[in-house]
This record gives structure tokens, sequence and C-alpha cells, in this order.
């Protein structure tokens, strides 16, 4: 899908153009990823466009083409997450198969977002506890372990925390990519900490977080 038919497109007609699109047509068109996030403006499309764009991509990988969300760069998510609206972002994160693929996605790139000069000599364990999920206690949970310059991400819960977060996935994708700040967020109640509060207040500055 080259540039000049996205530029001349409405972002509402692109939108509907991905979600009735074919495996085959996705594939004849060469689909690019980061150029349609970066074609998306959130502030003109509707409440659910932003999450029918990415359910769009979901279904296509899943039938087998050759699309994924990877493909997506940090800052052009960021973007996508800024200039959206909390009900867009809300869309996105009460389909459950979505809501799994995107943090799925989001953890996954934290390694590549480590500043390896500030962990050299790091080791700690982050507990994520996401509200509105499927898991134990109503929660999506995911570890974080830095260690030797990584971060490596699990699913289950295999060290004792260093610090447990707790928040809703609407405001850990605000968090993540920039849009919010932990400090307001822990101030007025949407993120909670048990465990040592300290490093739990630079835990940001070990990321290299995009900018929109």
């Amino acid at each position: 899908m080259s540039e000049s038919p996205k530029g001349a497109m409405k972002p509402r007609d692109l939108v509907a153009l991905l979600d009735r699109m074919t495996v085959a047509e996705a594939t004849a068109m060469d689909i690019d990823v980061d150029a349609i996030g970066r074609a998306i403006d959130p502030r003109k499309v509707g409440r659910s466009d932003l999450s029918t764009m990415l359910r769009a991509f979901h279904r296509l990988a899943s039938e087998g083409a050759d699309i994924k969300l990877s493909g997506m760069g940090a800052d052009t998510f960021a973007k996508l997450i800024s200039s959206a609206s909390t009900e867009q972002v809300q869309s996105i994160m009460v389909d459950p198969d979505l809501r799994a693929r995107i943090l799925d996605e989001v953890f996954r790139r934290m390694s590549t977002h480590l500043r390896q000069e500030r962990v050299r000599d790091l080791h700690a364990v982050i507990h994520w506890r996401l509200t509105g999920g499927a898991g134990e206690g109503g929660y999506d949970r995911y570890e974080t372990v830095i260690e030797n310059g990584t971060c490596v991400v699990n699913r289950e819960m295999t060290q004792q925390a260093k610090v447990t977060i707790t928040l809703s996935p609407v405001d850990f994708l605000k968090l993540i990519s920039n849009n919010a700040s932990a400090p307001v967020l822990f101030m007025t109640g949407k993120l909670k900490v048990r465990g040592d509060l300290a490093f739990a207040a630079g835990l940001a500055g070990l990321f290299d977080l995009p900018r929109a």
C-alpha cells in the first residue's frame, strides 16, 4: 500500500478498508503497518475506529497475512495514544484478544528500550497488575526481571518482586508511551505501588520511552 493512496484517503475510509480486507488483498497491497499508523489521526476518526484498525491487523495476521503489530514503530504507537481520547484507548482494551496482543507486544519491547548505562549493575524484579483482566483477582499479570543489562518478561511470577505496580491498562499504555506522568498517576490514586517506592519513582528513567 503506497503513500499516495493513503494520503488521498480519509482516515475513516482507510479504517473501513482495513476492516473488510482479505488476506489475499493484504498480501497483494503489501501493507505497511507503521505507515498506516502514521496516516491515522485518532482525532479525525470515531471512538471505535482505532481499535477497529488494530483488530484488523490482528485478524489478518492470525489468518496468515504477513502483518505484525511489531511492525509499528514505538514513536508511531506513542503518537496514536497521545492523540487518542480515553474512550478510544478503552475501546482497545475491552476486546480480550486485542488487549492481550497489545499488552504482550508492549512488554516484549521493553528490553529494546532499556537504558543499558543505567541498569548495568541492577537486579530488580517488577510485578505488574493491570486491572480488568482475565487472570487471578481480575488482573493481567506480567513480571519483568531486569538483570545483567537485560529485561526478561514472564507471564508467571517467578521471583519475589522489588515492587508491585497496579494500574488500569489505559493508564499503562499512556504511561509507557510517555503520555502520562507516573507521579501524577500515583498522587491521583490511579497507580498503586507496593514495595520500594523510591525505586518505583525512578523506574521510568530506566527506559528510553518513545516520543509522540
